[in-house]
Order: C-alpha cells, then structure tokens, then sequence
C-alpha cells in the first residue's frame, strides 16, 4: 500500500514539474482601479501592488497592459499554488519513506 502511495505522490510531483517548466510570463500582486475624483468616477488609473524580497511596490499600469497584467497575475497565482502542492506532497512523501523504513528496521530486529 505505501509503495503505491509512494508512486502516487513521484506522479504528481512529476506533473507538477512538468506544467512549472510551461509557465512562460508572471507576476505577483494585485491589480485595483484608482480615481483622481473618485466620487465622480472620473480620471481612472491602474495600479499593480505587490511585495516582492520583503518590500512593498506599486506600478502604474498602462490601460493597454491591463488584460496582460491580469493574465500575469492568474499565472503567478497557479504557480504559487502548484509550489506549496509540490512542498505538500514533499512532506508526506518524506514521511511515508521514513515509516517505511522503520517499519522494515522494526522487522530485521
């Protein structure tokens, strides 16, 4: 059973490692609309926020790029998730190999 659940988890590692190798643009942060006179809703401008080695950013954002920022940010999202699954799965595998070898020690006493 945890040979098959060991092979499991190198499986999805693998697919993880391979859908990261096809990640091509990406950033972080949010995406929000600012108004000069926000009450009238008038002179719209976009920032990009984000925190990126321990220091906050923001970007003025061209309303040409804003579709491609967005598309960016769906990306770094996928990513940051497909890392913390690898981490996940990581775990848990180390932890299936050590019981098992423990197991097998526990049996050769």
């Amino acid at each position: 059973m945890t040979t098959k659940k060991l092979k499991q988890i190198e499986d999805e590692i693998q697919t993880i490692k391979q859908r990261l190798l096809e990640i091509e643009q990406m950033r972080p942060g949010s995406l929000s609309r600012q108004y000069k006179k926000p009450k009238e809703k008038k002179g719209a401008s976009f920032q990009l926020s984000y925190t990126h080695k321990m220091r906050s950013r923001t970007e003025y954002i061209r309303p040409q790029f804003v579709d491609e920022i967005r598309d960016q940010i769906v990306v770094y999202k996928q990513f940051k998730k497909m890392v913390e699954r690898w981490i996940e799965l990581a775990i848990e595998y180390s932890r299936l190999k050590m019981s098992m070898t423990k197991a097998t020690n526990k049996k050769k006493e």
